[in-house]
């Protein structure tokens, strides 16, 4: 078995899916879904969205306490609201890492960061000159790309180097003189504020290094952590599923049997695929059975179920609704949009190879992770 069905993490609680939870999760994403439009226009701040999460005490997650619980939280963002989602996915992250691979001096760092008020990205995509530190070692050289979160991310671990040797550090990227929102051309995901952060000349004392060089590729935290993707693509096609079922049901054309079929086989895949994330993040905790070794298979697995889930949630949105689907100010358009951009996440083939060869090219194949 990958994971004994009665784990859960040392110092955890059973999810409470029935209760406050519950309804907590329903008032944020009813909250988040409500500013999206505005946010894609540019008439509200997706920062204020994320002070619903504050409110609600999620910007303390970092998925270790009750994984399942920060899975089901990140599937009702990703179905509200996934912009928002992907910063903050962005800031679990930054503090998982910090938890895991942070001395004191790092952990304290961030504690008093985020009682203050921070907002923390990673941003790991290089520019033309990867960042790494000057020929003195002084200060950084280089720029980050698809860096999600301009002025509204308050601090970032980056990573500085490459290869064996990289590093994590957080520094601070409140200077707006550095950022470039303008080389962010998409067509999805606009409200993320994404663009490019230019690193030249910040002080390496500056630098909150977070670990020893190495340590960011290390599992289960690495690809182990990419449940946290999965949960959001997840959320996101339940989402645009449920999008797509109002506009039917709104011009009575939802009990049309051709449209429930269509809708309701991609929702079933999708129920499937939640329940494979949901396995990842137990799988992914640091405190699982055989966590190095099994977390980055079945959180691979996820992603890689929870995308192709999603690309068939746009498909039979776009077949159910048609025409309408592509007006502007459609909800399911905007929604499609957003999802499509985000599956595009880096290595997907790398994640189906390695996928592969643990269930058929490894002793026990299929039949050790069943």
């Amino acid at each position: 078995m990958l994971l004994r069905p009665d784990f859960r993490p040392a110092d955890g609680a059973p999810s409470d899916t029935h209760g406050t939870e519950a309804a907590a999760q329903d008032r944020v994403a009813h909250l988040l879904a409500q500013a999206a439009v505005d946010e894609e226009t540019g008439a509200a701040d997706i920062v204020q969205s994320l002070q619903v999460l504050r409110d609600a005490g999620w910007m303390d997650d970092c998925g270790i306490d009750d994984p399942l619980r920060t899975s089901r939280r990140l599937q009702r963002v990703g179905a509200a609201n996934l912009p928002v989602g992907r910063l903050w996915e962005g800031h679990i992250n930054a503090l998982y890492l910090v938890h895991v691979h942070g001395d004191a001096r790092a952990v304290s760092s961030l504690r008093g960061l985020v009682r203050d008020g921070a907002v923390l990205g990673v941003w790991g995509a290089d520019g033309a000159v990867p960042v790494c530190p000057s020929d003195d070692g002084a200060t950084l050289v280089g720029q980050k790309v698809f860096a999600s979160g301009l002025g509204a991310v308050s601090h970032a671990i980056i990573t500085v180097s490459s290869g064996p040797q990289v590093r994590l550090g957080l520094i601070d990227v409140r200077d707006a003189a550095r950022a470039d929102p303008a080389r962010w051309q998409m067509s999805g995901m606009i409200s993320t504020r994404s663009g490019g952060f230019a690193c030249d000349g910040i002080p390496t004392k500056d630098v909150v290094w977070i670990g020893e060089p190495g340590v960011y590729v290390t599992e289960p935290h690495f690809v182990g952590g990419v449940w946290r993707i999965a949960a959001l693509q997840a959320g996101a096609a339940f989402g645009l599923l449920e999008a797509a079922a109002h506009d039917l049901r709104s011009r009575d054309r939802l009990a049309a049997p051709a449209q429930m079929a269509r809708l309701s086989s991609v929702a079933i895949a999708g129920l499937a695929a939640a329940a494979l994330v949901d396995r990842a993040a137990l799988q992914a905790h640091p405190a699982a059975p055989d966590a190095a070794v099994r977390a980055p298979l079945v959180s691979a697995a996820a992603r890689l179920a929870t995308e192709e889930c999603a690309l068939d949630a746009i498909r039979a949105t776009e077949q159910s609704i048609g025409l309408p689907h592509f007006a502007d100010g459609s909800v399911t358009g905007r929604k499609a949009r957003d999802l499509a951009v985000y599956l595009r996440q880096a290595a997907r083939d790398a994640l189906q190879s390695r996928v592969g060869d643990a269930l058929f090219q490894t002793e026990g194949g299929i039949w050790a992770v069943v």
